[in-house]
């Protein structure tokens, strides 16, 4: 298995060295240069396994045997897992009205990007002690990203982290995640901007190729390969689960899955389960930030004046179209999309009204990124003879003010409780700062002090 640049300028990269990249030199991202098919005997042998056996069994596909060996990476998936809040890691729930809902927020930070972080980070340290080398990972935020990757790489020796997140521009159980995270290898900024303005110096740091080598630079964010691998099994474990029961020889049954939108990293890996033989049908949902939404029903791309704060901030992006980027790249055309990937915009009161009649049909609350799913769920019908489930991406635990918005209540678990009694470290990106001279200033400084530190040790 090798990997190359959707922009076709970069190929034959093995796993290790997509993992330790951002985007590809030519400012593609990697992909797999061939996409393994699932037979329906597969499938079938399959959904007899627990999800994270069934990880294991996606990872494999996609890493050779020669880069982590079977039973390594065996062994790092489970001791990834192994700080979820319930054993299987993940959780499908079935409530009324044919609602599924597949849970994925059980992780340390309550939101389901702890499942590619904290496998992705199991890979960096094996490559990294295997090695002897460190990394410096940069990652810009919009809100969940942040926090993820921060637990998943905290106190590592081999690993610095810088985290960008967009100042008051997302929830305080959010901002707390990353500036409570106190240790030598954590640096956490406040950027006064969005998300989309924080990935523009991002981007211009990762393209100077001498910094990216000389400080071990590399991303965390949706473009890392790793993260859309880790999130392929989420996606093959719903099917196995509310629709493998149905099929009927080779005659596979149809999957709907409601994804929630912003970075694109996860309806990506849901279009790869497709290319790989699942029928799944996907749709994107977006709140107000709709630039997803209208390129799929119109191939309107155009950029609103600015980025609007919704109930759901995670996904308040407009750049990082890596699905439709990919999509394109692929060989469809703009009316070709929509028979692959269909897609819907709510509201900041839609989404208070989904949260409100889940509350009401089931006693289950959902936060206000899955509520854009499940809105769509109680506005359009199943197709005959198809199952549908949309993706629970967070906590309701994280977005305590739209809960409230909506009316309702929740106990907060203990540790979100505690965020508000530690300390706090960042610092601030103002406005009229030069962002990347700062970033650039800052990832050279830890550069300097491990090399300092190394050298301390080695002459005592």
């Amino acid at each position: 298995m090798h990997y190359c640049s959707t922009r076709a300028g970069v190929q034959g990269r093995s796993f290790r060295d997509v993992l330790f990249s951002g985007y590809a030199a030519d400012g593609g991202m990697f992909m797999p240069e061939t996409i393994p098919s699932l037979s329906p005997e597969t499938l079938l042998t399959w959904s007899r396994l627990s999800y994270q056996q069934l990880l294991c069994e996606i990872c494999s596909l996609y890493i050779p045997e020669q880069e982590i060996p079977r039973h390594d990476l065996e062994g790092l998936i489970s001791q990834a897992l192994s700080s979820f809040s319930i054993p299987e890691a993940v959780r499908l729930v079935q409530l009324k009205d044919s609602l599924s809902i597949l849970e994925l927020f059980h992780g340390e930070t309550l939101a389901f990007k702890d499942l590619a972080m904290s496998c992705t980070s199991q890979f960096l340290q094996y490559f990294l002690r295997k090695d002897g080398k460190r990394a410096t990972i940069l990652v810009g935020t919009s809100g969940d990203t942040g926090g993820s990757a921060i637990r998943s790489v905290l106190g590592l020796s081999e690993v610095d982290i810088v985290v960008v997140f967009p100042r008051r521009r997302i929830t305080r159980v959010q901002e707390r995640q990353m500036t409570t995270s106190i240790a030598d290898n954590v640096h956490v900024f406040a950027a006064d901007g969005t998300s989309d303005d924080i990935d523009v110096p991002l981007r211009k740091l990762f393209a100077d190729p001498d910094l990216v080598l000389r400080h071990g630079l590399m991303s965390l964010n949706s473009v890392n390969w790793s993260r859309i691998l880790v999130q392929l099994a989420h996606f093959l474990f719903a099917y196995l689960q509310l629709s493998m029961p149905q099929a009927k020889g080779d005659a596979l049954p149809v999957l709907e899955v409601l994804v929630p939108t912003g970075g694109a990293g996860n309806i990506t890996a849901a279009y790869i389960m497709k290319l790989m033989g699942i029928p799944l049908r996907l749709v994107a949902m977006v709140n107000s930030n709709d630039i997803v939404h209208r390129a799929l029903q119109s191939g309107d791309f155009s950029m609103s004046d600015s980025v609007k704060q919704t109930l759901a901030p995670a996904i308040d992006i407009q750049v990082p179209l890596l699905s439709v980027v990919y999509l394109c790249l692929t060989g469809f055309e703009q009316h070709q999309l929509c028979e692959v990937l269909s897609s819907g915009s709510v509201s900041d009161d839609g989404i208070l009204e989904a949260m409100r009649r889940c509350w009401q049909d089931n006693h289950y609350l959902i936060c206000p990124h899955t509520a854009v799913g499940v809105w769509q769920h109680y506005h359009t019908p199943i197709r005959p003879g198809e199952n549908r489930c949309c993706i629970a991406t967070a906590s309701p635990a994280k977005f305590q003010e739209a809960v409230q918005k909506a009316g309702l209540t929740l106990d907060l678990p203990e540790a979100v409780q505690a965020l508000d009694t530690l300390e706090t470290r960042y610092e601030v990106l103002e406005r009229s700062d030069d962002w990347e001279s700062k970033l650039r200033r800052h990832i050279e400084s830890i550069s300097s002090m491990r090399r300092l530190g190394a050298a301390a040790e080695t002459r005592d």
